[in-house]
This record gives C-alpha cells, structure tokens and sequence, in this order.
C-alpha cells in the first residue's frame, strides 16, 4: 500500500493567479484564485497548484546559472497549432531547442515547460 497519493505539484511564482490562469487555459482545467495560492484543477482530479514567493527569481535554462525547480512536459497532437496557442496565452519560446519531438518555452513567470508529441 502507498505511504502517499500524487495530489499536485506545487510551483513558485510571483503572481499565482496569473499563472493558474495561464495553465488553466492551456490545459483546459479549472481555475481557483485567492490572494497568495491559485490552483488549476483536471475534472479527473490532477492538480497543479502556485505559490506566491516574494522576490521570485526565475529559472535560467538551459544553463545552471539559476537552475531550474521543475518543468512540465504536456502531449500535444500538433506541435506547431499547440505552440500557437500557448504564445497566445503568453509563454515564449526558448531559442535553444535541442529537440525535434518537443518545444522548449518559458511560462510567464520564466519556468521552462515542454510540448511533446510523445
């Protein structure tokens, strides 16, 4: 028997609404605000949450100079539709793709995130 169950991960950030939100439009899932901590949530139960930290220092990738916390990488069907979409929402892509199945971008508070065909 599990010690523990995978509720959600946890990400720091300057501004947890406006990230929830970002994630919430790109995954689809539903998004609870409240001053320091937002939430997105699936209808099947995942949960990514975020944290409000002050004086959040982004991640520089791909160098280890800031490392990285954390990264996402999400499936997409069409990588060129499904980056589209996410600049539109507000990521930006990384100038260093050192891959062809998958997209590196940077959310809006600066953690690298990947779509991934497979």
């Amino acid at each position: 028997m599990a010690i523990a169950r995978f509720p959600s991960l946890v990400i720091d950030c300057p501004d947890p609404g406006a990230l929830a939100k970002f994630y919430g439009a790109m995954l689809e899932w539903k998004v609870d605000v409240s001053s320091d901590w937002a939430e997105v949530r699936a209808d099947y139960g995942q949960c990514i949450s975020f944290q409000q930290v002050d004086d959040y220092t982004p991640p520089v990738w791909p160098t280890q100079e800031l490392p990285q916390q954390m990264h996402l990488d999400v499936i997409v069907d069409d990588l060129d539709a499904a980056e589209a979409a996410v600049l539109d929402l507000g990521a930006t892509r990384h100038p260093h793709q050192p891959g062809t199945s998958f997209r590196v971008f940077l959310d809006p508070a600066g953690h690298p995130f990947c779509l991934c065909v497979n």
